[in-house]
């Protein structure tokens, strides 16, 4: 291991790794570091809840890259550490062996850690996150012995993987604490769309369901879920997706400003010197976001943000203004999602959720803010123009899907 090197990147996730790609695509030369706490190369996380957990998709097919690529572009993988602190004066990194690495220019793309439930019986060994290989081959060993699983967090993972447990057989629970599911990212319309989907396949949904504790047996392991309203949930398995908390530790404690993850300008800076954040953990103010300070979990913005902090350090400088879109597979359906829905004064279906193939527009002051657009590609693709356009647009034609989006009519 080099004591040393021009560009440390800390974090072997999308952002990380995509950031290493770019030094090199734009011609760095110098050595580049790329530490993650994992002991795999850099793979892809949305397959996590989707293919890999499903079976469909092996673990040599969501490489970010085959292995001997990384040694061919001179990118040193450092696998299995993490960073436990830095000194931003002396431009150093402390491993969790105690090794010290020097750096010249710091990325930190760590991510974040998944959020666990704090109560009675949430360390039990059959309580599952869905964050990381090791997370989902934890589950999947446990399938020939599992028949039920409670699903507690009714966002994307937490959908996602009732998806796959009920394809793999499994009965399902699904526990939200909120009256809908993806209440904190879309409109009433779209959760109930989901909800009537999930219930049509099996999944036993509850909404307006907090969880007071874990029941568990003599040997330790999770038998039950004990809501708050004293119904209990039987489950030989307990998935948790209750959103993550953004791996910033040592950089907050290096003096970097940050409350909900490390704050970073338009060039993915921190106040650090010297020093970047990207992907999850990096909070910015976003166009999209109606200029509020935000973290994107997304691959969209991980690789965005890749590319802004290494055109910066290599004095390309283009300030970051990506458009934020996201996907979800469940079941059948392919939800493709454009802009971000934060502050929207109107909802609008356009099509019929009946039949499968619908979107949901989104719109602040008759403006085109965001799309939820599900078996509908040809929506999602017109609606990034009509969103990066702007213009106020006929709300009677937009509502008719019959009307391809790239010709409905001004306001």
């Amino acid at each position: 291991m080099q004591d040393s090197y021009d560009i440390a990147i800390v974090g072997a996730g999308h952002a990380g790794a995509q950031a290493a790609i770019c030094l090199r695509q734009m011609g760095f030369e110098g050595t580049i570091g790329l530490i993650g706490d994992e002991s795999f190369p850099p793979y892809e996380r949305p397959p996590l809840s989707k293919e890999y957990l499903a079976g469909d998709k092996p673990f040599d097919r969501i490489l970010l890259r085959p292995e001997a690529f990384w040694t061919e572009r001179r990118i040193d993988l450092q696998l299995g550490k993490r960073v436990t602190a830095v000194d931003p004066v002396a431009h150093s990194l402390t491993l969790s062996g105690g090794a010290s690495v020097g750096y010249g220019k710091l990325i930190w793309a760590t991510g974040g850690t998944p959020r666990m439930l704090d109560c009675q019986g949430s360390n039990a060994r059959n309580v599952f996150a869905v964050r990381t290989r090791a997370d989902v081959d934890k589950i999947m060993a446990r399938m020939e012995t599992t028949q039920s699983v409670a699903i507690i967090g009714g966002g994307y993972i937490g959908l996602e993987a009732a998806a796959v447990m009920r394809k793999l057989g499994k009965q399902v629970t699904l526990i939200e604490a909120l009256d809908r599911v993806l209440s904190r990212v879309a409109g009433p319309a779209l959760s109930a769309f989901f909800e009537e989907e999930h219930r049509a396949h099996g999944v036993d949904l509850r909404t307006g369901y907090t969880v007071d504790h874990i029941e568990t047996d003599d040997s330790g392991h999770a038998v039950a879920v004990q809501c708050g309203n004293g119904e209990r949930i039987a489950a030989d398995m307990i998935i948790v997706g209750i959103g993550i908390i953004a791996q910033t530790g040592p950089l907050i404690s290096a003096g970097a400003a940050g409350g909900n993850g490390v704050d970073v300008d338009e060039f993915c800076r921190t106040s650090l010197p010297h020093v970047y954040a990207i992907g999850d953990c990096a909070a910015h103010a976003n166009a999209f976001a109606n200029d509020r300070v935000i973290r994107l979990e997304s691959v969209q913005n991980a690789n965005d943000q890749a590319k802004v902090a290494a055109a910066h350090i290599l004095d390309q400088a283009q300030a970051y203004n990506a458009i934020p879109w996201f996907w979800s597979n469940q079941y059948d359906l392919r939800l493709q999602t454009v802009g971000l829905s934060v502050d929207y004064d109107q909802e609008l279906v356009r099509g019929d959720p009946a039949s499968r193939s619908f979107s949901v527009v989104y719109l602040r002051g008759g403006k085109v803010i965001a799309l939820d657009c599900v078996n509908a590609t040809k929506d999602y693709v017109q609606g990034r123009k009509a969103i990066l356009d702007a213009i106020p647009l006929d709300l009677e034609q937009l509502a008719d899907a019959s009307v391809p989006i790239k010709e409905v009519g001004h306001a």
